[in-house]
């Protein structure tokens, strides 16, 4: 079956607006392609060999060209990127603070002595408890480290969807970053204090899986700010 200059007029207005491309701005396009189709005919070309087979592979080709089609900012895979970055950070986060928590590696201890002719002797040897020194050095690592992996889950995952302005938002990011990895951590103390406050008894198990999630939730919340701010909705008309 020939292909006509009217089922191509169709066809590509059929591929514009499956596009979500404006129904004047197709309009227009669907004029210009009429008349190229018509000049081609006049110079002895069919439809076919114009368009090279393919109108709807054209039709999209065009539209992306001006600038029309619209920019996927992949918001949802910058999340789910910068929370897998987060997550190993967080964890070792948490597993600082247990052991200064639990005092795990403290030597001190208390033992009691019976005898025969009176009450029996407590002796308590305090010791310094080298989880906290410990923990406070484990928390700036945790936080570098979670640095440099947010970054690259982050960039991997643009670069695997080859996303636009990816550049844009990696420059941001790394600026932003160490705010929102302190802002992530402040939550999680924050979290941590209020279950020692509040929760008491049952503190470790909400602790745990509540300043994981928020410190996490907070990374990726933060890097989906930033892809946000830094890709548009839609290309500007090149």
């Amino acid at each position: 079956m020939t292909l006509t200059v009217e089922d191509a007029i169709h066809k590509a207005t059929e591929t514009w607006r499956r596009l979500s491309v404006e129904q004047d701005t197709a309009e227009e396009m669907a004029e210009e392609l009429a008349a190229d189709l018509t000049a081609a005919s006049s110079d002895g070309r069919s439809v076919a060999d114009y368009i090279g087979g393919d109108i709807e592979a054209l039709a999209t080709s065009w539209a992306d060209e001006r600038g029309l089609l619209p920019v996927h900012r992949h918001l949802k895979e910058t999340a789910i990127a910068a929370a897998q970055g987060a997550a190993l950070p967080a964890l070792a986060t948490l597993a600082f603070w247990f052991v200064s928590w639990s005092h795990l590696l403290d030597p001190s201890f208390e033992s009691m002595t019976t005898t025969l002719d009176g009450p029996p002797r407590w002796e308590v040897r305090k010791f310094p408890n080298p989880g906290v020194p410990l923990m406070w050095v484990g928390l700036p690592v945790c936080v570098l480290a979670a640095f440099f992996m947010v970054r690259r889950a982050v960039r991997g995952t643009l670069q695997h969807y080859g996303a636009l302005a990816r550049e844009a938002t990696m420059q941001a990011l790394t600026k932003a970053l160490p705010v929102i990895l302190l802002a992530a951590a402040a939550l999680g103390v924050a979290i941590g204090l209020f279950g020692n406050y509040v929760v008491g008894y049952y503190q470790l198990l909400f602790t745990v899986p509540f300043a994981s999630a928020g410190m996490i939730g907070a990374v990726a919340a933060g890097a989906t700010w930033v892809r946000h701010r830094t890709c548009p909705t839609v290309t500007a008309t090149r």
